[in-house]
């Protein structure tokens, strides 16, 4: 049992009381593995007991008076009168399961209406998996009864009167036959032992006609009707289970057919997915199929129900799950395609989804708030949905018509029709109104040769451009693979031809539309976002940076490198962006000495490994635009004694090495200084920077949403690849190219962090600036974005501790009370190889005790095995030599009997024996 130890039932009808207890407690005391249930019955007017046996009646109500609760007669016969009327149950549930902390999983206190579970945080959790109220309100796909928890009624809910245009999709499929042919070899089975029980009745039926012969008295005619009558039922029975195999054979060649419902959620947006019943009971709820899997825009707060019949799947014990994984993904294949023409049909996408939610009150970006809790909202909300409510006495559901006044109101928990201001279903003999759900059908589209043409050469042209991708970036992990680059790649001293390295400026950007420029959050930048870099001795303007302070950032950013065994010289996003916004003019402190400082990284060559966080100009300052550059990546793979040896023989030369490369009209300057003399950071530039951004793009006249992938900086134009959340692939790419600025594509709202990845969040913004930088404008970090570092930290601790109470040897010397109170700095001292020692040694303990256990039990086994075919030898000797015995006696008594075999003497001691009777 799931929840506790031990439960005890009471229950009353036709006069008679029953208690049943069914208790883990007493099996493991008294130390029995075969199932015992005591099950005393008494009168219900008398109160007398009501059995044959006294002395097993007075046994099982000793168990249950000495491991139940109730500890005598009386006290049982109080849970009795507890049960109103004349009939009903009572069930009862103690020793619970407890938690770590003593308290039970159960919480019966913190809601006097709810049962919930403890300690689960109703953020982020769904409704359904904390509350049980919640789960009995939709535990049924079209509820008949009442439920009621702590005296109080639960209000049922049919989903698809919940929600807002629903459409059935009729499926029909042949590939759930699992389920089906179990009951084919289950009937097969039936109808073998049905034919032999008849073969059997017939034969006898005939050896005693036989017998009997011409004898015609009035006894003889009875047994042979009797046994004839006999045969003609059995062979009756078998031609009935023959002819329910043959029906059972035909239905598994029979298509099944399901009937998919979905609609929108528009009360909670975030609560969607697939509910799946099972003959009208829950199984699976809030399953993502389809679109949703993408975790993008395109089908959220859609809800899909299905009611799966026995014959198709078949549920586990505990009515969780399905038994057969196979045909349960192959069901939700279908309904995700199902699933994705519903989300055409609605034609929501075509709206702007966005919009959409608009309309119904949903105004923030974040996915998981609540909608907008004003009246016109909610009126809208109403409209769309009208209430649907079940009569307390007729258990009939009723559509009550929309009215302003009903937007608020909470209907009492024993409404009846009499309360329904239809005038036609205000009495409870009305008859119940079905509900009108619109028929869709799935439109697969049949390709023209011309159109799979057209998809071949794209699927080619994509296939094409991986290589030139990879292409772009190489990898110099060493000395050595400098020599390998192109010829145009030379190596030369640091400082020449500095003013050859310079490139175009970078073409601006189309501007931004107002309504994206005051979104209250910005997108989320890719972790890994191309960009370009160009670290060079120059003496030309760059900005005024206080050297310790970025070198202490720098040796931060070495130090995550280095335990992500990771050397990245990027531009990318780091820990935190520094922004930095300085007139033209103003010289640059030396970097070199930070750059090559090993205490700051941390015993790590700091010019492989570090990697310098971008410097970024703010929208409204006027600063030199940053060339446009391609990114370029220095993977270092070497050890540190490696790197140490470089780096005294490039200090030795006083030499930089300078890696250069030019691919589609744009440059990849990146130099590698290990001069000892002074140097000078330029200029640091993010391009790329829109990767990562959901937008929507017009393709055939339709808007789909997507996210950008790749950007590609041409001559006159900016380039985004588009990668779709949801489009029809049958006519439609998966991801396209489109121009930045053009009519076709247009910025979203960002994602709700639900959708986003921990890597690919908005991190907060530090801005380090001499005073004398007065033309730079403070940018103020955004509030929108994730929790704090220090909120992760103190995740991952509490995890911790969870984890290592859970799995706390009995007899370590740290409890678990200390171990709930221990700090951060006390877990990073915590002894774990002690701790995991003594799991080990618990554990192999352990194992050692069942094995013994095991062992003892399989010679046990044996032995009792040797006895008991001991015993049959013994047995089947001395039964043949009472058949020989039986043989000599019948030729002593009649010497014309000829008996050769066993089985003749069994039927002729049989036939002796009916002939006497």
């Amino acid at each position: 049992m799931r929840i506790g130890k031990d439960f005890i039932l009471f229950t009353k009808k036709d006069n008679t009381m029953t208690c049943l207890l069914l208790s883990r407690t007493f099996h493991e005391e008294e130390g029995i593995d075969e199932v015992i249930v005591p099950l005393p019955t008494w009168n219900a007017q008398s109160q007398e007991p009501v059995t044959d046996n006294m002395e097993k009646f007075a046994i099982e109500t000793e168990l249950i008076y000495k491991y139940s609760p109730f500890k005598s007669e009386q006290e049982v016969m109080e849970q009795f009168n507890k049960i109103c009327g004349e009939k009903g149950t009572l069930v009862i549930i103690f020793n619970l399961k407890l938690m770590d902390n003593g308290e039970p999983e159960l919480d019966v206190t913190s809601d006097p209406r709810d049962i919930q579970m403890a300690e689960t945080s109703p953020e982020g959790t769904k409704p359904e998996r904390r509350s049980f109220r919640a789960y009995a309100a939709v535990l049924y796909i079209d509820p008949r009864m009442r439920i009621f928890i702590n005296g109080h009624k639960v209000q049922t809910k049919r989903l698809s009167c919940c929600l807002y245009k629903p459409r059935m999709y009729k499926y029909t499929s042949n590939r759930f036959k699992t389920r089906a042919e179990q009951e084919v070899k289950k009937a097969e089975h039936m109808v073998r032992i049905a034919e032999e029980k008849a073969r059997e009745a017939e034969s006898k039926a005939r050896a005693l006609e036989l017998r009997l012969g011409g004898d015609l008295t009035r006894e003889s005619r009875v047994m042979l009707r009797q046994v004839q009558n006999s045969a003609i039922t059995m062979r009756r029975e078998a031609d009935v289970k023959r002819r329910i195999k043959d029906a059972k054979q035909r239905a598994l060649k029979e298509p099944k057919e399901l009937n998919f419902v979905f609609g929108v959620n528009i009360e909670q947006r975030e609560l969607d997915g697939m509910f799946i019943y099972n003959c009208s009971r829950l199984i699976k709820m809030y399953e993502k199929v389809g679109p949703q899997l993408e975790g993008g825009m395109a089908c959220g707060g859609v809800v899909g129900v299905v009611d799966v019949p026995y014959l198709v799947l078949e549920p586990t014990h505990n009515k969780q799950d399905f038994a057969d994984a196979k045909e349960y993904r192959h069901l939700l294949k279908a309904m995700g395609e199902h699933l994705a023409q519903y989300w055409k049909d609605v034609a929501i996408a075509q709206r702007g989804i966005i919009k959409f939610w608009d309309e119904f009150g949903y105004l923030s970006a974040n996915w998981n708030q609540p909608p907008s809790s004003e009246l016109r909202y909610k009126r809208r909300r109403a409209m769309e949905i009208p209430t649907t409510i079940q009569c307390d006495v007729c258990l009939k559901w009723r559509t009550l018509p929309f009215q302003l006044s009903s937007v608020e109101k909470n209907y009492p928990d024993s409404w009846v029709c009499s309360m329904n201001p239809d005038p036609e279903q205000d009495r409870c003999e009305a008859a119940e109104q079905k509900q009108k759900v619109p028929l869709g059908t799935l439109k697969k589209d049949l390709k023209s040769q011309e159109e799979k043409q057209k998809q071949l050469a794209e699927k080619i042209r994509q296939q094409q451009e991986k290589p030139e991708t990879l292409q772009k970036t190489t990898p110099v992990r060493s000395q050595a693979d400098l020599k390998k680059l192109a010829p145009e790649v030379t190596t030369q001293p640091a400082g020449e031809n500095t003013q050859s390295l310079t490139r175009p400026q970078r073409p601006r950007s189309p501007p931004l539309p107002d309504v994206i420029k005051n979104a209250p959050s910005r997108p989320p930048s890719s972790p890994l976002a191309k960009s370009t870099m160009q670290l060079k001795k120059s003496s030309s303007a760059s900005p005024n940076i206080s050297t310790p302070k970025l070198a202490s950032m720098l040796s931060r950013e070495e130090a995550s490198t280095s335990r992500t065994h990771q050397h990245t010289l990027t531009a990318g996003k780091s820990n935190s962006n520094l922004k930095t916004h300085a007139k033209p003019g103003t010289t640059t402190k030396p970097l070199s000495a930070a750059l090559q400082n090993p205490k700051s990284s941390r015993e790590t060559p700091s010019p492989k490994a570090a990697k310098v966080p971008a410097v970024k100009k703010s929208a409204t300052v006027k600063c030199p635009q940053a060339s446009t550059t391609r990114k370029r990546i220095l993977n270092t793979s070497e050890d540190e004694s490696e790197e140490e040896e470089e780096h005294k023989k490039k200090t030795k030369r006083g030499k930089s090495v300078a890696v250069k490369e030019e691919k589609d009209s744009s440059e990849v300057v990146v130099e590698l200084t290990d001069s000892a003399g002074e140097e000078e950071l330029a200029e640091l530039k993010k391009s790329q920077k829109d990767k990562g951004l959901h937008v929507e793009v017009r393709v055939n006249k339709e808007w789909f949403t997507g996210r950008v992938t790749a950007v590609e900086m041409g001559k006159h134009a900016v380039r985004w690849k588009v990668k779709f959340d949801y489009v029809p692939t049958d006519t439609t790419p998966r991801d396209r190219w489109v121009e930045k600025g053009s009519e076709d594509v247009r910025l979203m709202k960002p994602p709700s962090p639900e959708y986003q990845a921990p890597d690919t969040q908005q991190e907060e913004e530090v801005i380090v600036a001499e005073p004398s930088t007065s033309d730079c404008v403070r940018i103020e970090p955004d509030t929108t974005g994730p929790s704090s570092n220090h909120e992760t930290v103190d995740l991952l601790v509490q995890i911790l501790r969870n984890c290592l109470r859970y799995f706390l040897p009995p007899n370590f010397p740290i409890s678990k009370k200390e171990l709930s109170s221990m700090s951060s700095e006390g877990l990073l001292a915590f002894p774990l190889k002690e701790y995991f020692r003594q799991y080990e040694v618990g554990l192999q303990n352990l194992c050692n005790s069942y094995q013994t256990r095991a062992d003892a039990r399989a010679k046990a086994c044996e032995e009792n095995l040797r006895n008991s075919e001991r015993k049959l030898k013994e047995t089947e000797e001395k039964l043949q030599k009472l058949r020989t015995n039986i043989v000599a006696l019948l030729q002593k008594v009649q010497e014309d009997i000829d008996i050769n075999t066993d089985d003749e003497l069994d039927a002729y001691i049989e036939d002796l024996i009916t002939k006497g009777d």
